[in-house]
């Protein structure tokens, strides 16, 4: 590099190294707007990160105290030193760092009565193809943030913190919260490689009144300072799994990059802006591949809309190839013209009053609106009131319904149990009755299914009339056996006659009772 011309010269590799790749190197030249060595501190040409800040970063900071939007990005393979550049170290602060300092010594500086100044910081990364805020600590699994569009605002994260801050403190907190949230990986080339593009933006918003006029102007720069994930080849890095599939992602998004400043870089583009031909132009402009890709879609205002960008390309002689292609894209870069304007909103006080009547007014309608909408909601809870209280009682009604009911149901239910009570002793009786009746029945119809059948001889004894001198036996008992004593026979014989005359008295109540079933048949004895 030779900063006296600011070129760039690309020498070849050894022989051997052509040898073994098989392929025709040649020495290339390159000439930018700015070049620096800082491969050797001993060189008089070497450049400090001071030098850097120097060369740009104080023009840049100018313009957005002008009102103009900037936007800074680093671009180079791996391990080239990007985030050095743009983050540097506690002793070597890089881009970023300074960019925060010289802004806050401006505005002590020039702080006075008449100016405002608000800053406002947010911190996000673009991790495979996702936003991602770094101001807020890491979620598992990780919380992915939504892009919007606009007309007022274009391009936008949605619910991105956006933090206001004081001094230039504050934003090296906010800083270093987001450097310790953001992807870093060991890779081959690199043990710390960052694994996503970081996007640092500062929103500086100037308030100025002049009292002679009465006028107010305000002037709103955005400041974007992008660190660009190295690009790197998978047999270079041996990377696999998922530092694979982050490297795809981070290619992929590059490649779209470098497709985005192809085509703002064509010349018939240039020159069909610079005439004016308004159709051509938007033909154009409709095949910038700006949505390929989540990085490019976000910086599409600070590529080819309203802002002044600068490019930083950053090589190492680690690999002809890749430093080749990074000087190619750069200088491809550098042919694209941005139409940056002042973001400016000067107000009179006429037009100031104007407004507030205007505020006014909308303020009163919305104050009516609400009002009325108070109304209608006090009417409406009103009636809901009322329909409670009336739900309310109806509700005690069916309450004291069910306890009159549930009385008149206990007073039932203990009078039912008194007479149930009454009723056992009644019950028990006729059930015993129930019984006796049972088995008496049961020995009627056994003797009429088996009835016991009279001998003639009974009726013959019956009809048997004793002598005179039998019958006075009888009365005087002079029955006597052969030996003289009593008879006992005849008394067995006596006692068994008696039985049968009131068995046979019974059977005939029986007979009168139930009748006869059938003939009986008389069995002679």
């Amino acid at each position: 590099m030779d900063p006296r011309n600011q070129s760039t010269i690309l020498h070849p590799p050894s022989a051997e190294d052509a040898k073994s790749n098989r392929k025709t190197y040649e020495e290339r030249s390159f000439t930018f707007d700015k070049s620096f060595w800082s491969h050797d501190e001993s060189s008089p040409h070497f450049s400090h990160q001071q030098d850097v800040y120097a060369s740009f970063g104080e023009e840049f900071l100018d313009h957005n105290f002008e009102g103009y939007h900037t936007c800074i990005f680093a671009y180079g393979q791996t391990g080239s030193g990007k985030s050095y550049t743009m983050m540097g170290t506690p002793e070597h602060p890089g881009l970023i760092p300074r960019t925060c300092e010289g802004l806050f010594q401006r505005i002590n500086e020039e702080q006075n009565t008449s100016i405002t100044y608000n800053v406002h910081v947010s911190y996000f990364e673009v991790y495979n193809e996702h936003v991602r805020d770094l101001l807020i600590p890491r979620t598992t699994p990780p919380t992915y943030l939504k892009i919007r569009e606009s007309k007022a605002d274009g391009v936008y994260v949605q619910n991105l913190t956006d933090s206001p801050v004081k001094s230039y403190d504050d934003v090296i907190r906010l800083m270093n919260t987001g450097d310790q949230n953001r992807t870093v990986a060991s890779t081959k080339m690199n043990d710390t490689s960052s694994r996503s593009h970081a996007v640092f933006t500062l929103t500086l918003r100037q308030i100025q009144h002049d009292i002679t006029s009465d006028s107010t102007i305000e002037r709103t720069a955005r400041m974007r300072l992008v660190d660009l994930a190295g690009s790197e080849r998978a047999n270079r890095t041996e990377a696999t799994g998922a530092r694979l599939r982050e490297g795809s992602n981070i290619n992929q998004s590059l490649t779209t990059l470098g497709r985005v400043i192809a085509a703002l870089a064509d010349p018939k583009r240039q020159r069909a802006m610079s005439r004016g031909l308004q159709n051509q132009t938007k033909r154009r402009a409709d095949v910038v591949p700006y949505r390929d890709s989540v990085l490019t879609w976000l910086l599409r205002d600070s590529l080819g809309g309203n802002s002044k960008t600068a490019m930083v390309a950053c090589i190492s002689p680690a690999d002809y190839e890749e430093t080749l292609s990074t000087l190619r894209y750069a200088d491809q870069a550098k042919q694209i013209r941005t139409r940056a304007h002042v973001n400016q909103d000067a107000v009179s006080a006429a037009e100031r009053d104007a407004k507030i009547l205007e505020m006014q007014e909308t303020i009163q309608n919305l104050q009516l609106h609400m009002n009325a909408a108070a109304a209608r909601k006090r009417d409406e809870a009103d009636k809901a009131g009322q329909e409670l209280e009336d739900y309310q009682r109806q509700v005690f009604k069916m309450q004291r319904a069910m306890e009159e009911s549930k009385a008149v149901s206990d007073v039932k239910i203990r009078a039912l149990t008194q007479e149930l009570e009454e009723l056992r002793p009644q019950n028990e009786s006729l059930l015993t009755e129930v019984e006796s009746l049972r088995r008496h029945l049961a020995l009627a119809l056994g003797e009429l299914k088996n009835p016991i059948i009279i001998p003639s001889i009974v009726d013959e004894k019956e009809n048997y009339q004793a002598t005179d001198d039998e019958e006075e036996g009888y009365e005087s008992g002079d029955y006597s056996s052969d030996d003289g004593e009593p008879d006992t026979w005849q008394e067995e014989v006596d006692s068994l006659m008696q039985d049968l005359s009131l068995f046979r008295k019974r059977v005939q109540v029986d007979h009168s009772r139930f009748g006869n079933p059938g003939q009986v048949e008389e069995v002679s004895v």
